[in-house]
């Protein structure tokens, strides 16, 4: 069912649901016919596009040297800042890598998911993703369309991000939720110091 705003059904409850704050950024597109949006995908994006996008992230997850997998991955529309590190087998989506920004010196772990599209039953979902200075994607995690990680910030290995995460803040689980913040391992270590003296 469509409702007079244009949602469907699924939009609708996506936005109510926990996390609603990524998926009202997200961009949908509507597919029509009696197959799921999947099949629309030479619609969305050139098939000769995600071939070629598909062969450089190849090479860019099992490539060795980190400068040569900036280089490649910026080739294909990544936004790479300085001194960022890709994990092997690391992965940046294959159908919208010029969706993706990652900060200086930020750190995605080995085999990590960075996602910019979903395809659902009768739509499919575009978002940017943010990984902001400094913060670090843990090995195995996914990230959803749509969703910043803050500067500084940590995801803990197999998360799945499916909200932003605040700067300076870690998360874990599936669905990732916040375990600690900066201020809180500061402010107990102050804490401890006092209860020594």
């Amino acid at each position: 069912m469509t409702h007079d705003d244009g949602r469907s059904d699924a939009a609708a409850t996506d936005k109510e649901a926990p996390g609603g704050a990524r998926t009202d950024r997200l961009e949908r597109h509507r597919t029509g016919g009696a197959r799921n949006s999947l099949w629309s995908w030479p619609d969305a994006k050139s098939p000769l596009v995600v071939v070629r996008n598909y062969v450089v992230i190849v090479l860019a997850r099992i490539c060795p040297s980190l400068a040569l997998k900036n280089w490649l991955l910026s080739r294909i529309g990544v936004t790479v800042g300085t001194g960022v590190a890709w994990g092997l087998e690391s992965t940046p989506d294959v159908f919208w890598p010029e969706r993706i920004t990652v900060g200086d010196h930020a750190i995605v772990g080995y085999d990590a998911t960075l996602l910019c599209h979903e395809f659902l039953r009768d739509e499919y979902r575009l978002g940017d993703v943010v990984v902001e200075a400094g913060a670090m994607i843990g090995a195995g995690a996914v990230v959803l369309p749509g969703v910043t990680v803050g500067e500084g910030a940590q995801v803990a290995a197999n998360s799945l991000v499916a909200d932003d995460v605040p700067p300076d803040t870690t998360v874990a689980g599936v669905p990732a939720e916040v375990v600690s913040r900066a201020k809180e391992t500061t402010d107990a270590g102050d804490e401890a110091g006092e209860s020594d003296e």
